[in-house]
């Protein structure tokens, strides 16, 4: 089949970038970090009764598939999304879309796509790429974590899209079916904003945004001060977090850098200075959950002495730092 001209850009994220790329090839030109933004995406969430791999869900980011949904239905985007039961049939539907000319974006498995080196190869079921054409049994794909497109057999691409397991893709293909004319975008980031600020400071949940974060904190307070220490369970726990953050899609800390690009960009557009200055803001709490892991790395390799209570208040100044930042975004908007 004659290959699609598909525009390839390197990108933080795996499924703002994917997101980012479709529509820039259907005629809407906005970068990742608006894309990011708009969707409301950044918070943080510490889930005790869902389990990883044994240990608490913490969430850094909005559960998979909701920034495409959140970024589509503020510009008024009609996406297509469609999943199979059968693996044939989802590799027929992949083929009979890029026949048509039209690129699709896809969800799959970091572990089975070939093209990942073999040490960056985990059993994450929710990566997002774009597949734009193919030749024969090879398929040219536009994947926005790395610098070039890449490409992947049959056998391997069907097997990435329909593993089992924990947000199992089930083969899904999605493409921005309808694209409005006008779009409003002022509005679209000063309802995303305003979403990201209720969520990190007003949601009624202790587990959930700032308080979230302070509670966790806590947690690792009392991992110091329990009389019967379960130092192995506990190491356990702080190198999931800091995995969590740091290997997981663009982690905590990046998560932040890309949420103050967005700001950084939604003040020009909405000629808000104070915009500006809050998204050098977020670029110093990125720097401090990047200090939080390295902290964490270093106890954890024994380098310098386990101390939970520093791990605590690290986590305590982050929380301050984001909660000073949404407090100072609740008022910019309002101005």
């Amino acid at each position: 089949m004659p290959e699609i001209d598909f525009d390839h850009r390197q990108t933080a994220h795996c499924e703002s970038g994917a997101m980012s790329a479709l529509l820039r090839h259907n005629g809407l030109d906005i970068s990742e970090p608006m894309v990011f933004g708009i969707a409301n995406a950044l918070t943080f969430a510490y889930i005790p009764l869902v389990k990883i791999s044994g240990m608490p869900m913490i969430a850094y980011r909005m559960p998979p598939g909701r920034l495409i949904k959140g970024a589509a239905s503020r510009l008024g985007i009609t996406m297509q999304f469609e999943r199979f039961r059968d693996s044939k049939q989802g590799m027929q539907a992949l083929n009979d879309h890029l026949d048509q000319g039209r690129p699709v974006g896809m969800q799959a498995s970091v572990y089975w796509l070939p093209y990942f080196p073999k040490d960056m190869r985990f059993h994450f079921n929710a990566h997002n790429l774009v597949a734009y054409g193919y030749e024969g049994e090879n398929y040219l794909l536009s994947d926005p974590t790395f610098e070039t497109p890449v490409q992947s057999s049959y056998q391997a691409l069907e097997k990435a899209r329909f593993v089992k397991g924990m947000l199992a893709p089930k083969g899904l293909i999605y493409y921005p079916k309808e694209i409005p004319a006008q779009r409003n975008l002022p509005r679209a980031i000063h309802k995303a904003i305003n979403s990201s600020v209720n969520m990190m400071l007003r949601t009624p949940l202790p587990v959930i945004g700032v308080r979230g974060i302070r509670c966790v904190a806590g947690k690792f307070r009392a991992m110091g001060n329990s009389h019967e220490k379960k130092e192995g369970y506990n190491k356990l726990v702080i190198g999931h977090m800091v995995r969590m953050q740091e290997e997981i899609g663009t982690g905590g800390a990046g998560f932040r850098f890309l949420y103050a690009s967005f700001l950084q960009e939604s003040a020009a557009l909405m000629d808000n200075n104070k915009l500006d200055e809050i998204s050098k803001q977020f670029t110093d709490t990125g720097d401090e959950w990047r200090r939080f892991a390295l902290f964490s790395a270093k106890m954890l390799k024994g380098r310098i002495e386990l101390d939970y209570d520093k791990l605590a208040d690290q986590l305590l100044l982050v929380a301050d730092m984001e909660g000073e930042c949404y407090r100072q975004l609740r008022q910019a908007i309002r101005q």
